[in-house]
């Protein structure tokens, strides 16, 4: 090409490489059609161990899909692996899907902390696992349990260990309004009734360290090899579980155990979340003034859901105890 020649070149003739991370990216993704659906049943380091159609002879261990970005994964989860599935030694799958949840147990560190903690997904029930004595019931934590049920979809039940150290019959009574179930155990007894209550689901324990969760599951599994820790001298238990996971049930249906907690931040609940799971007091509420924590006179004059009470539609008792829990999530308890 003569010298002249390059004159009449405009940057429309000139062809230029794209370099390295130039090249548009194609929004389309694989189907993945032939995907085989699993459940979470354990994390470790990112990695999560998942057991094929749920059956626990076909455990996978497998890495997130980067088309999942930071997409957070639980115990509990549903998702759909592709890769190898076969389970061998060293093989890893990866999660290309997780599908909606049904429910979740969240959790913030406190009542300020703004980050939530999904703890598990996808559990039926919530055991709220209490120790009769040693270390004593506190029923602020069991108040905050039962809001993060009502939030999240979870059924909410109570599990009282120890009952031949301390009469159940003080506690279950603080909790009758409610209408939540209630399992008694002790140490020299079979849990039987447990047993039964979580054949064939998928359930959660939770409690605090030193209540006896973790007994309870090597009672339920034997082979499940939990450690157990003994109660401090300040009446606080020592932490035993460490991270959650899911364990496979010999009647069919799965307990997942979490770790021991301290403490159970409400930052992210509503407290209309928690109304909606009083189906007598939900409509009232709405006629309630814009702010409204339904936590009546000092702090709510006119809240609305006094007149439900009024009006004979639903007990004192009802109202009493969806305050206590509001008062729970607000901070006012003391755990």
């Amino acid at each position: 090409m003569a010298r002249s020649d390059w004159r009449r070149l405009d940057e429309s003739d000139v062809r230029v490489r794209p370099g390295k991370g130039t090249r548009p990216r194609s929004k389309r993704r694989p189907a993945h059609a032939d995907a085989s659906p699993a459940m979470v049943t354990a994390k470790d380091r990112g990695r999560w161990t998942c057991a094929v159609d749920a059956d626990p002879e076909r455990a996978v261990t497998a890495m997130r899909a980067r088309e999942l970005g930071r997409t957070p994964i639980v115990v509990g989860d549903r998702v759909d692996l592709v890769g190898d599935v076969s389970g061998r030694p060293d093989s890893l799958a990866r999660i290309v899907r997780v599908d909606e949840r049904t429910s979740v147990l969240r959790r913030t560190a406190d009542d300020t902390d703004p980050y939530e903690r999904v703890v598990v997904a996808n559990a039926e029930q919530l055991l709220i696992v209490t120790s009769l004595a040693d270390p004593p019931p506190r029923t602020g934590f069991i108040d905050r349990c039962l809001v993060a049920c009502y939030s999240g979809g979870l059924q909410p039940v109570l599990c009282l260990t120890k009952s031949d150290l301390a009469d159940p019959g003080e506690l279950l009574a603080s909790y009758a309004d409610l209408a939540v179930p209630a399992i008694v155990t002790r140490h020299d007894e079979e849990p039987t009734e447990l047993r039964d209550r979580l054949a064939g689901r998928v359930s959660a324990l939770v409690g605090h360290s030193g209540v006896g969760k973790s007994t309870l599951v090597n009672r339920l599994l034997p082979d499940a090899g939990l450690a157990t820790g003994e109660v401090s001298a300040i009446g606080k238990g020592r932490h035993t579980s460490v991270s959650a996971v899911a364990l496979p049930l010999p009647s069919g249906g799965w307990v997942i155990d979490t770790p021991g907690v301290r403490s159970f931040g409400l930052a992210h609940v509503n407290p209309d979340d928690i109304v909606l799971a009083f189906p007598e007091f939900a409509e009232a509420a709405e006629e309630c003034p814009s702010g409204c924590g339904h936590l009546g006179p000092p702090e709510d004059p006119d809240c609305a859901l006094d007149d439900v009470v009024k009006s004979g539609e639903a007990r004192p008792g009802r109202l009493a105890s969806l305050r206590r829990l509001l008062a729970s999530r607000a901070g006012l308890d003391v755990l």
